[in-house]
């Protein structure tokens, strides 16, 4: 049944069975406005999804050519993006698109940003997401450039983002890129690293002192995963292509809370 006649087809035989022919009108208008809504909240997200992939990739160029030169690194970075997120050649080229346009000198990144913020209706989780795939990028070459620092404290405070936030964002991806380099290192077989080192990432990653208690660490997990919930993302506009980005940051969380579960001995 098409999305758009189906709150008219169910209110129209709802109003049917219990106000005869007066009901059924009844209903069918009803149902029209359902239709209405559901027809402009599905349009937004559609928006929202679109604005999201323009604004990734030209960000990611910005931030890219904010250095002075664009590295071979952070090329690989936003092709293997466009790899995962299993982009059709139509979407590929828009992103690739969306890249250059962002490396130009006069590339409207504040324009840009207010833009896709409006559209995510100011989602801090989906702003938040955004934000860690930017800093993918800027850790893809192994350091933090000065000049793609000064920038994302430009682009976090355009996007609601405090300075503390921000470093605690960077602290977020730094840790996750430890991680996952660490679980490459050690292959099948686990870690390299020391255990130390593993455990301080974990608690970075859920954005917790190490000296909190076992109830605030287990609260700040609960609230890592909420934030990176893969469902809720893609509800409030996440590009469904990004799914898989999600699931990854959500198990990374899901392993940073079994390596300090392991630590206190936690059940």
């Amino acid at each position: 049944m098409p999305a758009h006649i189906k709150g008219k087809i169910i209110g129209f035989l709802f109003g049917l069975l219990i106000g005869n022919i007066p009901g059924a009108l009844l209903g069918l208008w009803l149902g029209h406005l359902v239709d209405k809504k559901l027809a402009g909240a599905w349009g937004f997200v559609k928006d929202a999804q679109q604005e999201f992939l323009y604004a990734t990739f030209a960000t990611m160029g910005h931030l890219a050519k904010s250095s002075g030169r664009v590295t071979s690194e952070e090329i690989q970075l936003a092709e293997q993006l466009m790899v995962q997120m299993r982009l059709q050649p139509g979407q590929k080229a828009e992103a690739q698109q969306a890249f250059r346009d962002g490396k130009e000198s006069d590339f409207p990144l504040t324009e840009t940003l207010r833009r896709f913020r409006s559209r995510t209706r100011d989602s801090r989780n989906l702003l938040r997401f955004f934000m860690e795939v930017q800093l993918q990028l800027v850790f893809a070459d192994g350091e933090l450039h000065p000049a793609e620092r000064r920038l994302l404290h430009t682009i976090a405070a355009e996007l609601g983002f405090s300075e503390q936030e921000l470093e605690q964002l960077l602290a977020f991806a730094e840790a996750q890129l430890h991680m996952y380099r660490q679980g490459r290192a050690g292959g099948q077989g686990g870690f390299t690293t020391p255990p130390k080192d593993r455990l301080r990432d974990a608690y970075r990653i859920l954005e917790v002192e190490e000296g909190a208690d076992d109830a605030t660490v287990k609260r700040a997990y609960r609230r890592q995963m909420s934030k990176h919930h893969p469902d809720k993302l893609v509800a409030q506009g996440l590009p469904k292509e990004m799914m898989d980005m999600a699931k990854e940051k959500a198990q990374d969380i899901q392993q940073a809370w079994e390596t300090i579960k392991a630590a206190r001995n936690l059940r």
